[in-house]
């Protein structure tokens, strides 16, 4: 049964008006409404409360005359998220800035730092804070706009959806002060009277320190004759401990390292590798760039024709696509690439759903919508997520040859590496072509190295001569 929200004066079932998640837990509706269960409501109310009792989410109504009492209990399960804005728990001019609702499959989080100090002004969704999961960075923002009365939690906390990490006062009444800066304080405080005395004379004073005793003096003659000390034996010369730093690794650094050590031990990994000409390629993009910028307004990069060729690979080799569950090789009739993506806080991996049935245009697309969130730090988790094949393109970094890992619970992923210019021969003569190498590492488990060798073999046919993808051969 569906439960709902409606308003007083209902009269007949509507359709629902508001559902909430039990993650974000208002103290209270308002007023005038009145919970029902989809049937029809005879009851105006004046108010009502919200609470939590036992794993079910109660609401309580009070009418207004007669003054009668109505209580129904809420299924957790039923509720649906809608938005995952911070609510508050508004209690007059106080309000209360919660972690928000961070995703499916994702508990809790760090907090990482405030963006906001006590005493500073925010907005209406200005962020105040940042939780660190382990896949994204997710915003605290303000519930209302007013002034921060008090930080309740602490940076480096582990924070649940719907903890409470701020008091925020809408008209600023009761909030400290900024306290002022060293530079400030530095400034406001007075100079002492013998500091200033000594500044204005530049006169310097010092005091010879009595020596006590004679010093015994030996003539070079009784210097050569007096025993020397052994030498004491050399000992390593260790940095000092000040010259070093410890830091704590970051919830998205700590997922990534656990789960490329999960791949070395999980998969049977070989790599093979092979060389492209790019001259085709290069020639393609040079003729058409302008054109294709005109009319799709993206750029025509060399990843789109990458992915297209991984596709048509995949196609071929369909094993690359499968992976290993147990006892069992699941094959997925579906072609979703995944681009590893390096930005300041780590990789991350967004995914490009049904790469085969896009063009190049749309692949660009993608990839560049993919890109600018995750250097953003805006990425959802439902955008990497997934994932049947992975490109990681190396060479954008000047990298010339490496062997990638596989990202699991995928089975294979292609690297890309920098393109050089090397002689080659062909048609019987030594000639400057652009060459690059790629890299395929892959399951040995599942894949064998046939499949493998005639995999990158497609890749290296389809980039050298794009007429292939037209003609389908």
């Amino acid at each position: 049964m569906i439960w709902g929200i409606v308003r007083r004066r209902l009269a007949s079932s509507q359709p629902l008006s508001r559902i909430k998640h039990p993650a974000i837990r208002p103290r209270g509706y308002g007023q005038n409404e009145l919970l029902c269960n989809g049937k029809e409501c005879r009851h105006a109310v004046g108010n009502f409360s919200y609470c939590t009792a036992l794993g079910s989410h109660c609401c309580r109504a009070y009418s207004n005359k007669p003054r009668r009492e109505i209580t129904a209990m809420l299924r957790p399960e039923n509720f649906i998220p809608l938005r995952s804005r911070s609510f508050s728990s508004d209690s007059g001019d106080l309000v209360d800035a919660v972690v928000p609702f961070m995703g499916e499959s994702i508990t809790d989080g760090t907090l990482a730092k405030f963006l906001k100090n006590p005493g500073d002004r925010v907005q209406v969704d200005e962020p105040i804070a940042q939780i660190e999961t382990d896949k994204v960075t997710i915003d605290v923002a303000s519930p209302e706009a007013g002034t921060i009365q008090k930080l309740v939690a602490k940076e480096g906390e582990t924070v649940e959806p719907g903890t409470k990490i701020a008091v925020i006062s809408k008209s600023g009444e009761g909030v400290p002060q900024a306290a002022p800066t060293s530079q400030e304080k530095s400034a406001s405080q007075p100079t002492p009277p013998a500091e200033k005395e000594s500044i204005g004379k530049g006169t310097t004073k010092t005091e010879t320190p009595s020596v006590k005793g004679k010093e015994k003096t030996l003539f070079p003659s009784q210097a050569a004759r007096a025993p020397s000390s052994p030498p004491k034996p050399s000992e390593p010369q260790l940095p000092p401990k000040e010259r070093e730093r410890r830091v704590p690794m970051t919830r998205l650094r700590k997922r990534v390292a656990t789960r490329l050590k999960d791949s070395q031990n999980t998969f049977s990994m070989l790599t093979t590798f092979n060389e492209i000409d790019m001259t085709n390629m290069m020639k393609l993009r040079s003729d058409y760039k302008d054109a294709f910028v005109e009319k799709h307004g993206v750029k025509f990069g060399f990843m789109s024709g990458f992915v297209k060729a991984a596709v048509s690979a995949l196609q071929y080799q369909p094993v690359v696509n499968a992976v290993i569950d147990g006892d069992d090789i699941i094959y997925r009739d579906y072609i979703d690439i995944s681009i590893a993506v390096g930005t300041p806080k780590g990789l991350v991996v967004p995914v490009i759903r049904n790469s085969d049935q896009m063009n190049f245009a749309e692949i660009e697309k993608n990839i560049n919508t993919l890109a600018k969130k995750a250097t953003d730090g805006t990425i959802s988790i439902d955008e990497m997520a997934g994932g049947t094949f992975t490109i990681s393109n190396g060479g954008v970094y000047g990298s010339l040859l490496s062997m990638p890992i596989i990202n699991p619970p995928q089975s294979a992923i292609l690297g890309m590496h920098s393109i050089v210019t090397r002689p080659m021969v062909v048609g019987g003569n030594v000639v400057p072509r652009p060459m690059m190498y790629i890299a395929l590492t892959y399951d040995h488990r599942l894949i064998d190295g046939r499949e493998a060798v005639y995999f990158l073999r497609r890749i290296k046919d389809v980039v050298e001569d794009p007429r292939r993808l037209l003609l389908d051969v």
